[in-house]
């Protein structure tokens, strides 16, 4: 891949966070991997081995699984005989990572456009623009006929602010919880840039283990395998672990993390009292051209992009071919795979691992 393509991508708000955090050390990192963000709302994400075994628990293959959703304090899993499986959110709970216990956004903050279809009425989504880059492309796209918007209900905007605070009131005390315990959440402890590349001059990946990977706060997302120069951190039996030492010096898995120490400059504190976080412009929309979950809204915005060059790549989450409904990355400048990647997976993905080792295929 060209050091000059510009690379979109669709992702959950920690995976947002890695992103935005590698774009704003990429002078440290030596590069900066996304130049699109569109973020999902999410309000927790599930184990795709955990998942597995409550569906094997209700006599369900996933395989039989032709659409999950998540909605109404249920997971509905639609079958391919045509029959509806409805799990309690109470239930499938036990299925959750436990990094997400300590999330503080719903939104997706710091993406350039964020897209969920809570706010929204049924075949449309909530988009919010939180750049003059997502503003544009918002605007672009819907003159461009790839969707077209119509203003949110006040009702709407209260529902998305009320699930927002629920997610940052009830994590908030499961922090103060660990916190309490000596298992500090460290990305929660805002500190200046200058104070961040002080505090972590000295840190490798046995301080990475640590501080984010022992403490159950790590979200997977592969940051740490995209960005070792080495190639020895690997995303293995669904964590990071090491295989062989560091270099004298490099500090960059600690850098590039989600969860360590997250920069003012990064993210500011006053987030927490703004539960759709700082935007430019609110809508509900829907896609004029493909058909997708929720309006397939984020598809569309996403294809715009391809076709009118604002980028020359999408890094998209599809489902495996080999393992039913398993999430597998694939970095591509084809229309149809995004299209064909459409719909949420609700299983933890390690995106850059992906987007790693197609970089090294091409």
């Amino acid at each position: 891949m060209s050091q000059d393509n510009k690379v979109a991508m669709v992702g959950t708000p920690c995976q947002i966070i890695a992103a935005e955090k590698m774009n704003h050390f990429q002078d440290v990192l030596g590069e900066s991997p996304v130049d699109l963000k569109v973020g999902l709302f999410c309000m927790e994400n599930f184990s795709y081995h955990y998942l597995n075994q409550l569906l094997e628990e209700h006599h369900i293959q996933l395989k039989d699984v032709s659409e999950c959703r998540v909605e109404k304090g249920h997971m509905w899993f639609y079958l391919t005989d045509g029959q509806v499986l409805k799990i309690p959110l109470k239930e499938a709970k036990t299925c959750m990572r436990k990094n997400c216990e300590v999330c503080m956004d719903y939104t997706s903050e710091l993406s350039d456009l964020s897209v969920g279809s809570v706010g929204s009425p049924a075949g449309w989504s909530t988009v919010i623009a939180r750049t003059v880059k997502g503003l544009e492309l918002l605007k672009n796209a819907e003159e461009s006929n790839y969707i077209e918007t119509r203003p949110m209900t006040d009702s709407g905007i209260a529902l998305i602010k009320k699930l927002s605070n629920q997610k940052k009131e009830e994590n908030q005390k499961e922090i103060n919880k660990r916190e309490r315990v000596a298992r500090p959440v460290i990305y929660r402890r805002f500190i200046t840039d200058k104070q961040f590349q002080e505090e972590v001059a000295q840190c490798q990946f046995e301080d990475l283990k640590a501080d984010v990977i022992d403490v159950g706060t790590c979200v997977l997302c592969g940051s740490c395998e995209y960005i070792c120069p080495e190639n020895i951190v690997k995303i293995e039996d669904r964590k990071p672990r090491i295989r062989g030492q560091c270099p004298p010096d490099c500090n960059l898995c600690y850098v590039a993390c989600p969860r360590t120490y997250l920069p003012v400059e990064v993210a500011s504190p006053d987030l927490d009292q703004k539960p759709l976080g700082d935007y430019m412009k609110i809508v509900s929309a829907k896609a004029s051209l493909v058909k997708g979950q929720d309006g397939g809204v984020a598809t569309a915005l996403l294809n715009y992009a391809l076709s009118g060059g604002l980028v020359n790549e999408v890094l998209v989450v599809d489902k495996s071919s080999a393992e039913p409904w398993k999430p597998e990355v694939k970095l591509t400048s084809s229309t149809d795979d995004v299209l064909k990647a459409s719909g949420t997976k609700y299983a933890a993905c390690p995106v850059f691992k992906g987007l790693k080792n197609m970089k090294e295929e091409l």
